[in-house]
This record gives C-alpha cells, sequence and structure tokens, in this order.
C-alpha cells in the first residue's frame, strides 16, 4: 500500500513540473463514462489505476470526465488510452480512431438490461410487458449517450408504440445519469424513468432506495452493453505487447470489493463484433449517422 501511495504521489509531482504532453508521455491514463454521482466513480476507478499500475508496471491515472462525450472525445484525442465506455460510446469511440479494440466486458455486460421504474402515485405495477399506460406521463432517461440509459429504452418505446419518446410522453428530460434518474422519480419530479439494472440492484442491495415510493414495473430484452476499449496504438507508445498486457490484466481482476464496485462479478473476453447490434439500434434510431 505504501508503494502505492509513493507511486501516485511521485506521479502528481511529475505532473506539476512538466508540460502536459511531456508528463502523460509515460503515464498510461485511462476514463469512464459518468453513468453514477463523481464521487462512487473516484473511489471505484482509483482502485482499478493501482492495479493496473501493479500489473502493467507503469504509472496509470484515471482521469474523471463530466459527459458522456467528453469522454469520447478524450479517447479521441488521445488524451486517454483506455476506457469504461457503454455500448454506445464504445461504438462511438472506435470509429473516431480506427484499430481500438474492446478487450474485456463485465459477466453481465454480455445480457445487460435497462429498468424502467413509476413513482408509486402512477399506480404502475410491475408488468412482463412494456405497460401501455406510461403514455403521457413525464419521463426522463438518463445521459443521452447513455446505452441503457436512453439508447435501448428508445429502441424499446418506439418498437411497442411505434413513435418517438416525445410523442409518447408529456415531458421528457435526460438526468444525466443513473442515479440521478432513480433519484429524480424516487422524488416524483418524474413519473417514469430509465436506468441501468445493476445501478439499481445496487442501490436496493445498500438499502438506497425508498421501495414505498418508487418501483420497477419492467425489465428490457438483454443486449451488449460495458467494456473497456483501449487505443490501438498503445503497442507504439508503451512497447510491443503492451494491449495484450492490459487485457490480460483486466481479465485476471479479481477482487472482490473492486468489482462489487462495479457491480461485476467477473470481467470475460470482449471484442468489436460484440457490439454490433448496438451499432445498428444507434443508426436504425438515428443517432449514429
Amino acid at each position: 500500500m505504501l508503494i502505492r501511495h509513493l507511486r501516485r504521489f511521485a506521479c502528481a509531482l511529475a505532473m506539476t513540473a512538466l508540460p502536459l504532453s511531456a508528463a502523460q508521455a509515460d503515464t498510461f491514463v485511462f476514463t469512464a463514462i459518468p453513468d453514477e454521482d463523481e464521487t462512487k466513480l473516484i473511489e471505484r476507478f482509483q482502485g482499478v489505476a493501482d492495479y493496473l499500475a501493479e500489473e502493467l508496471d507503469v504509472e496509470v491515472r484515471y482521469v474523471p470526465v463530466k459527459s458522456y462525450a467528453a469522454a469520447v472525445t478524450a479517447f479521441r484525442n488521445n488524451q486517454v488510452q483506455l476506457a469504461w465506455f457503454g455500448g454506445l460510446s464504445g461504438v462511438q469511440a472506435r470509429r473516431l480512431v480506427p484499430g481500438s479494440e474492446a478487450l474485456a466486458q463485465g459477466a453481465e455486460d454480455e445480457s445487460f438490461q435497462t429498468y424502467f421504474i413509476a413513482h408509486s402515485s402512477t399506480g404502475l405495477e410491475a408488468s412482463d410487458e412494456l405497460p401501455a399506460a406510461i403514455r403521457d406521463r413525464t419521463f426522463t432517461f438518463g445521459s443521452k449517450g447513455s446505452t441503457s440509459g436512453r439508447l435501448m429504452p428508445e429502441f424499446f418505446l418506439r418498437e411497442s408504440f411505434g413513435e418517438a419518446p416525445e410523442d409518447i410522453f408529456a415531458r421528457v428530460g435526460y438526468s444525466g445519469n443513473h442515479t440521478r434518474t432513480l433519484r429524480l422519480v424516487e422524488a416524483g419530479t418524474y413519473e417514469v424513468g430509465a436506468l441501468n439494472f445493476a445501478v439499481w440492484e445496487k442501490e436496493l442491495a445498500d438499502g438506497n432506495i425508498d421501495t414505498n415510493a418508487v418501483k420497477v414495473i419492467w425489465r428490457t430484452p438483454g443486449y451488449p452493453d460495458y467494456q473497456w476499449t483501449v487505443r490501438g496504438d498503445v503497442d507504439e507508445r508503451f512497447g510491443e505487447g503492451f494491449k495484450e498486457r492490459v487485457r490480460t490484466a483486466l481479465l485476471a481482476l479479481d477482487d472482490p470489493q473492486l468489482l462489487a464496485s462495479f457491480p461485476r462479478e467477473a470481467f470475460i473476453p470482449a471484442d468489436n463484433d460484440d457490439y454490433e447490434p448496438i451499432r445498428k439500434v444507434a443508426e436504425e434510431i438515428g443517432i449514429l449517422q
């Protein structure tokens, strides 16, 4: 632990003493889409940074970003070399950086789900089908760039109603992240919302949901979602075989506490072809041109 703290302190000193481009020359930098509260993300990904630094024997730094689009932009501009993306943001990033690859996904990400939730005042109950009675309610997505918080919910809404969300609901909002979606519906600010099932299940297990105020009313079919994506040029910068070392390190991550913070049971192999369904849906509804 002391070695890790000394490594991070030395890295911080180097970053203040050198120009940005020079300071980053030997530092492997990664980011993640801001799908939850920032404090939770910093705790989670600092743990990942420490782990990767030990496994890869290089300085590793996690850089938080304010939006999904900012994560994609940082990856495109080589400000970060690795990112924890959602399905859609990963597709977007890999289109912008030829040669980039999906390396690993959570075991749960092979068949991810969105939960549609409703405030108790609506009287809506759990159903095996998307309830027709959500029409004319107020509704919030998560971030506009979210797979589980926007892309796939919109796809299933269009599939069920044959209309755009703005024509289905009285008002449509975008909360910015899954935790915020949960809180807005729980408070009754929006009557219905769509969020990442893993966030709901973790918050429920932690006792952070008022189940008298909000409930799950529908669970979507499964689809591929989150993944670690790396730039294709990392071997040129960090040495031959570095990309495969990153892949191996991610797949070997087995710290129960760190995995639980995602939350994921394990990381498993992934590749770009796994996300073809996401690309096709995004093009179908006009998010990808």
